[in-house]
């Protein structure tokens, strides 16, 4: 027993230390846009250039036409689901737009999801805290400029206070950035930068992925009774909405957040929810409306041609 419990230390202590390297390496790549290849760091593989997107709207996945299910307050965790369906709903405008200030909140919220995962998770979450913050900020630094006010000192916080600007202005929407930033001149078609955009851009391929593995979750088992772990549910996922995008060093350090990834059973605990069956009702809610953002976040992209923004 002794020695069963070393070798899972080890194990876990070897994953950790892989993942850091990984990590450290990852910090000087040009994350998601890379398309450079063929090096002993890179090499070139075939779905480095893949572009696909998936169906983004499956019928199976649409409101149900019965009251949707209660949500309930789930005590002493950071992640609630009845909180992100607030977000999700409230980002919706009656103009087919998406209104940025409780877009981001339902990031906080997700963020808060992937938290709850373990250590091996801030692979993801770190980085899209960042893009998140980066979003804000712009934000700030537009309402700065015309306003001529000042701002919060202190941007680590999640909660978006009223002086972000995010109310009004250019970053009030998503559709409101993409058409003040193209007419600034702030989105390069050919190169890097860090506009709005962009960083959405990123955001809005990585909903894609939890949206895809909460669909897995709320599935019912195979032929032959079986479940699919949430790790296999996750790789699935990642490989349809992120690995296209990811140079060869970020998909192998998420090949091994996929190997920690809890039991299925404790994604079901973050709903408040024992059985894959009562989680259902309340996955399929906060799917549809993860679908509608993802939808119609994704058709104003592409009406500006901004879906493979470098």
């Amino acid at each position: 027993m002794v020695f069963l419990r070393r070798t899972m230390l080890l194990r876990y202590l070897l994953l950790s230390a892989m993942l850091a390297l990984l990590l450290f390496i990852s910090s000087f790549w040009l994350p998601q846009g890379a398309r450079d290849c063929g090096t002993a760091w890179q090499p070139c593989l075939s779905f480095n250039h893949q572009t696909p997107e998936p169906p983004l709207a499956p019928a199976k996945w649409a409101e149900p036409d019965r009251a949707p299910p209660l949500i309930q307050e789930c005590p002493g965790q950071s992640f609630q689901a009845w909180r992100l369906l607030l977000h999700l709903k409230s980002s919706m405008s009656d103009d087919n737009d998406i209104l940025m200030e409780p877009y981001l909140q339902s990031w906080d919220e997700l963020i808060n999801f992937m938290e709850s995962l373990g250590t091996m998770v801030s692979f993801f979450s770190q980085k899209v805290k960042e893009k998140v913050v980066v979003i804000r900020e712009l934000s700030l630094k537009h309402s700065r400029e015309a306003h001529g006010k000042r701002g919060p000192s202190d941007l680590s916080g999640l909660q978006t206070p009223a002086s972000f600007g995010l109310k009004n202005g250019m970053y009030r929407s998503v559709r409101s950035m993409v058409e003040a930033e193209l007419k600034a001149g702030m989105v390069d078609f050919s190169r890097r930068t860090d506009s709005g955009c962009r960083t959405l851009l990123r955001l809005h391929r990585s909903l894609l992925w939890l949206k895809l593995m909460l669909e897995g979750l709320a599935e019912g088992p195979d032929a032959d009774g079986r479940f699919k772990t949430p790790g296999e549910l996750s790789r699935d996922a990642y490989k349809v909405a992120l690995a296209p995008h990811h140079p060869w060093v970020l998909r192998q350090a998420a090949e091994l957040v996929f190997l920690a990834l809890p039991e299925r059973k404790y994604f079901l605990q973050l709903v408040c929810v024992k059985s894959t069956r009562e989680a259902a009702p309340v996955l399929r809610v906060i799917i549809h409306h993860l679908t509608l953002v993802h939808t119609r976040t994704q058709r104003i992209l592409s009406e500006h041609d901004m879906l493979e923004l470098p």
